[in-house]
């Protein structure tokens, strides 16, 4: 191999650990302040009381589609709605269904939807939210870098936006964490 040749191959090898390593683009960083309205999805679990309706009263899993199935109701949609929100569609179909004249309805977060987190971590997998949670927070979870991780960024999927992250970025229930391996 040529010195000029080896040049431009290590030349290569450098704008594509600093162009992102395998994605060959460069991310934008991912917002340091966490959403101010936490909006609800699949996974979250709930606790719902209605106010002289015992029967509806209960802890409840959103599914998959979005929606929790509350008894003497049909499924109400509250993924992507906030607390108050969601109360509020809740409250307008038991008002549709003429159950209680002017029902009061109030929903807790009782558990966040889990965070996953794959890569150069120690234990990679799916791990329950903690509100305040951090980057750096979420790889102590998942036992800590391994010897070969990046530990200056890593990259954020949540929803349909995907980002760079720092240690000090806001994670979010329902984020996929991917820690790179570092190329020096």
């Amino acid at each position: 191999m040529t010195k000029h040749r080896f040049i431009a191959i290590s030349a290569s090898i450098l704008m594509l650990a600093s162009a992102g390593g395998a994605t060959g683009a460069r991310l934008p960083e991912m917002s340091m302040t966490a959403p101010g309205t936490y909006q609800l999805g699949p996974g979250d679990q709930l606790r719902i009381t209605v106010f002289g309706l015992d029967a509806i009263t209960n802890t409840y899993l959103i599914d998959d589609t979005g929606e929790v199935a509350l008894p003497m109701l049909d499924p109400v949609k509250i993924a992507g709605k906030t607390l108050r929100q969601a109360e509020a569609s809740i409250a307008a179909q038991i008002r549709t269904k003429q159950l209680v004249n002017d029902p009061k309805v109030s929903a807790q977060i009782i558990a966040y939807r889990p965070f996953y987190i794959a890569g150069e971590v120690q234990k990679p997998g799916q791990y329950p939210y903690v509100p305040g949670m951090s980057l750096m927070t979420a790889v102590s979870i998942a036992g800590g870098y391994t010897f070969r991780a990046n530990t200056r960024s890593a990259t954020i999927t949540r929803a349909s936006q995907k980002g760079s992250a720092t240690a000090d970025t806001p994670v979010l229930p329902g984020d996929m964490i991917v820690v790179r391996e570092s190329w020096f």
